[in-house]
């Protein structure tokens, strides 16, 4: 026997849910919310204004590891850092040994010392003609420097440094290279693209949004709460930077994710908005209305990729942490904007958002008709979207964790273009050395004998290509060079130090195990721990090591806590972990292109960089906590209007073709649009943006057509019913704690008045609005009811699932 209808008018018993009671004070203060809103922009573009002035710039290490400890050391103890910059000159005649050329390089290492922020500087002429630092061809050797301060400090220095030595003589030409050099370049290139996407990204939104809305008042106002997310959100993390360091690409992320989820939600709530105007209500019952459904929803949702963003705090990096600090800023002020700014400007506009004769709205359109196809054959259109995907995906076992390096700027930017030299031209990197610090065996005379044989040693190790200590230069088990000023760098009444420089393949190929093979012959007869290895080899190993380390860990926290979120939204065990997996193919998508473009090379003219044969670890990290809680973002819009309609009327099917006809226009506009505003960097001229752009343009294109179109109602459809089951414990917990767009329904009194009693301590359970099979004499469905009276759609088509 059919159950009967609970009505939705409020019960002067229950107190409406806060987001209910704030729709309804944000319709009647409607005025003074928009001009606090107004107020607020205007302080935090004040703000805003000096905080890319405050983002600093941040190396690839790992605070506290053996590698930066042993730097400090040695900068200490030796002063001999680990140096960032070079000057490559070329002799325009003759080779770098003739008197005049070599005159001329003495000069230039003199000057460049007596330049403020140079802490140390040496050459290959006072190095006594390192082979290490001259070129094949003999027409080419380096001046190597090591800057003082921090990061920052350093690479703004070189912005004055870099133009005033890059020089064309009469017999030489000099040229500014090194890892700050490159990096720094990188920096003021993202600055440009950070400048021109706002150019673009703008007016492309808006173009966008008046394609959705056809109304230029709700796209303006749409636009603008992405615009009051940017700018709140550099405010914030201008506030950040007192705090700790910031790195200066956060921006970059701030401004794609603050237009993206401030649009996006914007559209939920509008499209809410919109649906209840039309169903009849009054504007401020349509605003309470509104902040109550999609505002919990927009709020969960933004938890989701909150949570997401959140884990990059678990790496010990600036340079991730401050994507976890740009990305949860610009969600909370993106979430906001929704539900805060949002409904009072909708009090003010009223109807003027609805389209002209938008009083009706089709309740089977494309999606819902696509949603029933896919369910009458699940087999047929499931299995070949599932092979496109997995054959998409398929890269990604080629995966190969790489080190950065200059491949990251155009091939036409000076450092680049030195490095490049620099590969092809010496036999091995000076800049590159490891540093092999021997504690307890003192830098002197008596030492001698131990030392050689040990620099001797290390200059056997496969990829060695030289090693310089206190005794000299050695190569392939032979002394090459006789020690002589530049040697006393070694010597220590305490400590010595090796500075063993491997080749470029070794570098960049085999750099883990020339670390252990050197740790090995160093530590023979030593005492544990006294060999500590340093270099900017060994930082970047060190760092790419914590960090596949500590990857179960973050990726393990997010799909729990997601699992968590999206379990509070269905009252389901088995959604959230279907969704779990398709998030976790969407990410596999979007991994397999980037190893198949950026890895691999392919269409590499076409975007116009130089594959390096492996891909650097932190960008796909920061994508992945992105994209997998921005693939969340839509997973819990998608299901909570899914479960609406299943609460209503207990249709799986029916629920699954409706939801998708309500969420899915509005999740594929939402989508184009965030995937618009990252690709404004695909065309970026640094390959980290660039990959950024790229991978999630491909991530949320696929997750909203294949994932959403085609998997999730086939994978619905075969779980039929079981996809809303859950254990009973789990389920008591989702009754007194979940959530839905649903609002709670009112329950009756007690005799004489009094609200029933549901026990000591314990929240009444939440009832559905309508339960299951509940249907008019004429064959509607109720959708709701009001003060107004009852709304009603058409019966949806029978189950395919039904007999």
């Amino acid at each position: 026997m059919p159950r009967t209808h609970t009505s939705d008018r409020p019960d002067p018993h229950v107190r409406p849910p806060a987001l209910q009671r704030w729709g309804r004070v944000s319709a009647q203060r409607s005025r003074l919310v928009v001009w606090a809103g107004v107020a607020l922009a205007v302080l935090g573009l004040v703000l805003a204004a000096g905080t890319m002035n405050r983002l600093v710039l941040s190396r690839f290490e790992t605070p506290g590891s053996e590698s930066v400890t042993t730097r400090a050391f040695l900068e200490k103890e030796f002063d001999a850092g680990t140096p960032s910059v070079l000057l490559m000159v070329t002799a325009k005649e003759g080779t770098v040994d003739g008197d005049a050329v070599a005159s001329e390089g003495r000069a230039l290492e003199r000057e460049l010392a007596g330049q403020d922020g140079v802490a140390e500087v040496f050459s290959y002429w006072s190095r006594g003609n390192s082979p290490a630092m001259r070129g094949n061809d003999g027409r080419q050797a380096l001046v190597i420097a090591r800057m003082a301060g921090t990061v920052t400090e350093a690479r703004t220095r070189l912005a004055d440094i870099s133009p005033a030595f890059t020089r064309d003589g009469a017999r030489i030409t000099v040229q500014v290279g090194g890892g700050d050099e490159i990096f720094r370049q990188a920096a003021e290139q993202s600055r440009k693209d950070f400048l021109r996407a706002e150019m673009i990204v703008f007016p492309l939104v808006l173009l966008l949004l008046f394609a959705i809305y056809r109304r230029f008042s709700a796209a303006f106002l749409t636009l603008g709460m992405g615009l009051f997310s940017v700018i709140t959100t550099l405010a914030l993390m201008r506030g950040v930077t007192y705090l700790t360091d910031v790195s200066t690409f956060a921006a970059n992320l701030a401004l794609v994710m603050g237009i993206g989820l401030g649009v996006d939600y914007s559209l939920f709530v509008i499209n809410r908005f919109r649906e209840e105007l039309r169903a009849g209500r009054t504007v401020p019952d349509a605003v309470e209305q509104s902040v109550a459904h999609a505002g919990r929803t927009v709020a969960f949702s933004g938890l989701t990729v909150v949570l997401s963003l959140a884990a990059l705090l678990l790496f010990p990096f600036p340079f991730l942490r401050s994507f976890a600090y740009a990305g949860v800023a610009t969600v909370l002020t993106s979430v906001f904007a929704a539900l805060v700014i949002l409904p009072a400007a909708l009090a003010r506009l009223g109807r003027k958002v609805l389209r002209k004769n938008d009083s009706t709205r089709p309740e089977q359109g494309w999606w819902h008709h696509t949603a029933l196809r896919m369910m009458r054959r699940p087999l047929l259109y499931g299995i070949p979207a599932l092979v496109v995907l997995l054959g998409l995906a398929s890269p990604t076992l080629g995966l190969t964790f790489g080190v950065p390096g200059a491949q990251v700027l155009p091939r036409d930017v000076s450092s680049r273009v030195v490095q490049q030299q620099i590969l092809d031209n010496f036999a091995a990197e000076e800049m590159s050395a490891i540093k092999v610090l021997r504690t307890g065996l003192a830098g002197t005379d008596a030492n001698r004998s131990s030392i050689d044989a040990t620099a001797a040693e290390l200059s056997r190790i496969a990829g060695i290509h030289q090693v310089d200590a206190l005794t000299g230069s050695y190569a392939k088990g032979q002394r090459i060079a006789e020690p002589g000023e530049s040697a006393r760098r070694f010597a220590n009444e305490r400590d010595t130090w090796y500075s063993v420089v491997a080749t470029h393949r070794t570098v960049a190929q085999d750099i883990d195990r020339a670390h252990a093979e050197i740790r090995s012959v160093a530590a023979q007869g030593a005492e544990p721990g006294a060999v500590k290895i340093g270099g900017y080899p060994a930082e970047l190993s060190e760092f790419r090591a914590e960090l596949v380390d500590r990857l179960p860990l973050v990726f393990g926290l997010i799909l729990v806590t997601t699992f968590l979120v999206l379990f509070l939204m269905t009252g389901s065990v088995l959604l959230p972990a279907k969704a779990m997996l398709l998030n976790t193919l969407s990410m596999g998508v979007m991994f397999g292109v980037l190893v198949w473009i950026f890895q691999e090379g392919n269409l590499a003219d076409l975007f116009g960089f130089t594959p390096s044969g492996s891909i650097e670890p932190s960008i796909p990290i920061l994508m992945f906590c992105v994209a997998f809680g921005l693939s969340m973002d839509y997973e819990v819009f998608m299901l909570s209007r899914i479960k609406e309609e299943y609460d209503l009327t207990g249709d799986n099917a029916g629920a699954v073709a409706a939801g998708l006809e309500r969420s899915g226009p509005l999740i594929t506009s939402a989508a184009v649009i965030l995937a618009a505003s990252f690709a404004t960097y695909a065309s970026s001229e640094i390959v980290f943006l660039k990959m950024l752009g790229i991978g999630m343009v491909v991530v949320i294109l696929v997750d909203a057509t294949l994932i959403r179109a085609v998997l999730v109602p086939v994978s619905m459809r075969l779980a039929g019913r079981a996809n809303w089951w859950a254990p009973a414990p789990l389920r008591a917990f989702h009754d007194r704690f979940g959530i839905s767009e649903s609002a709670p329904a009112a329950r009756p009194a007690a005799p004489g008045g009094r609200r029933p009693r549901h026990g000591r301590g314990r929240r009444p359970r939440r009832p559905l609005l309508i339960h299951r099979g509940r249907q008019t004499h004429a064959g509607n469905r109720i959708v709701g009811a009001d003060a107004g009276g009852l709304r009603r759609r058409p019966p949806l088509p029978v189950d395919p699932a039904r007999p």
